[in-house]
């Protein structure tokens, strides 16, 4: 994976990095294997989750490296 962006689906990136796992857990995304959030987008589940989207890309993108 290149680069994770707010349109990136929630479960492609767990599945080519399911280290980054912890980092939604810690914004209280706790359903990861449900159907409909790993077919969200980063930016749906911060929406959500009342997290800065821009935040999360980058410490996402720090993990993955």
């Amino acid at each position: 994976m290149a680069q994770i962006t707010k349109d990136t689906i929630i479960g492609d990136i767990l599945d080519i990095a399911p280290n980054t796992a912890p980092i939604f857990l810690s914004i209280g995304m706790h359903c990861l294997g449900c159907p409909s959030s790993r077919g969200e987008t980063v930016e749906q589940a911060c929406m959500v989750h009342g997290v800065d989207v821009d935040a999360l890309i980058e410490k996402l993108n720090a993990t993955i490296g």
